[in-house]
């Protein structure tokens, strides 16, 4: 059976790096590599040349947020052939996606990746938030129940859009995990470039949000017989190099990573730790487990589904500095028997997986 053809509209594309960004591009490799077409429409970037079948609208930097970017609304021509709409974000690119899907009638599919209504706390003041982030969740439902069919990355946000008032079919698609790319490889190379000594080493890689809580790693780390390294960029690495210059402890800030050199620092690791609460499902901590690096995350939001304790990793309670502390020194000193369960589900975790849970989204929806 041919597969559909898919036009998805997202916010958030190349050269922009996060999980978004990750799992439309990786989704459209894997529909591609099956037999079927996947066009992507996106605010355009001047560090991006666009690959066929990728459309870029005319974009413009988003002034709150580094690193994103707002599309004008508009439809390229070979979009418009659709047999059915994928949105990745309920703003202005999915309200083009939902135009389409109206136009032409056929079917909307919308992912809900980021929740939005919480981020708003990072993006204003706190006498302004409150209404804000109860506006953003208003449309978010809005939104959500005028398409055909929900995904969610992990069952957490699903049980958050039901709570939300959301009663559209809601779906769970893990974005999954390319487990031929992040699997264990050789690390002495990796530390030599960016200078690391022997010994264990604690770490992060992704973007540096505030709404990530990455100060907690430096509350957990300090006095630990570890070397921190932060992997990637973002508006709170300054804040964070300026709190790590009173940490007991090595902490070194890595910078932006090529995709290329993830699995070496993934499998360089003794442990990822993750304090982020505001995660769908968590991508890196999957990558971190398919290269067989235990996570210590906190026991909230997609967090509390995405990492098992005592198989994949530890859970601590939100702002608990003590737990997540005993969790990395767990990891370090238990670390060997959870690499091995974390690559026993390697496959369950796989892409490969995650777009067999897709098709069957967009079979039912048609």
């Amino acid at each position: 059976m041919s597969l559909p053809t898919v036009a998805a509209f997202t916010d958030t594309y190349l050269p922009t790096v996060n999980g978004v960004t990750y799992t439309v591009r990786t989704w459209r490799e894997r529909w591609a590599e099956r037999g079927g077409r996947m066009d992507v429409v996106y605010p355009a970037s001047p560090a991006y040349d666009p690959a066929p079948g990728e459309y870029p609208v005319r974009g413009f930097d988003f002034p709150f947020y580094d690193g994103f970017r707002v599309g004008i609304p508009g439809v390229p021509d070979p979009a418009k052939d659709a047999d059915l709409v994928h949105a990745h974000t309920p703003f202005l690119m999915g309200l083009t996606g939902r135009y389409l899907s109206w136009r032409e009638d056929t079917p909307l599919v919308a992912s809900y990746h980021t929740p939005t209504a919480e981020y708003v706390d990072y993006l204003t003041s706190s006498r302004v938030a409150s209404s804000l982030e109860r506006t953003a969740l208003a449309y978010e439902t809005w939104y959500m129940n005028r398409v055909d069919a929900v995904v969610v990355p992990s069952a957490p946000a699903r049980e958050h859009l039901r709570e939300s008032g959301v009663d559209a079919p809601v779906q769970v698609v893990p974005n999954g995990v390319d487990v031929e790319f992040f699997r264990p490889v050789e690390t002495n190379g990796f530390r030599e470039r960016h200078g690391l000594p022997d010994g264990p080493l604690v770490g992060y890689t992704g973007r540096h949000g505030f709404e990530k809580d990455l100060g907690a790693i430096l509350e957990a780390v300090d006095g630990i017989d570890a070397t921190v390294v932060f992997g990637g960029d973002g508006p709170a690495r300054d804040t964070l190099e300026e709190r790590a210059a009173d940490v007991d402890a090595d902490v070194r800030f890595l910078g932006f990573l090529d995709r290329e050199e993830l699995p070496a620092f993934y499998s360089a690791l003794s442990a990822f730790a993750f304090p982020s609460p505001v995660e769908t499902q968590g991508l890196v901590a999957l990558e971190a487990n398919a290269c067989g690096t235990p996570v210590v995350g906190v026991d909230s939001g997609a967090l509390s589904d995405t990492v098992d304790d005592g198989e994949t990793g530890y859970h601590f309670q939100p702002g608990d500095t003590r737990g997540f502390r005993d969790g990395i020194e767990r990891v370090l000193r238990d670390g060997e028997g959870l690499r091995e369960r974390c690559l026993d589900r390697r496959e369950e975790m796989s892409v490969e997986h995650a777009v067999d849970r897709l098709a069957e989204v967009y079979d039912d929806v048609l």
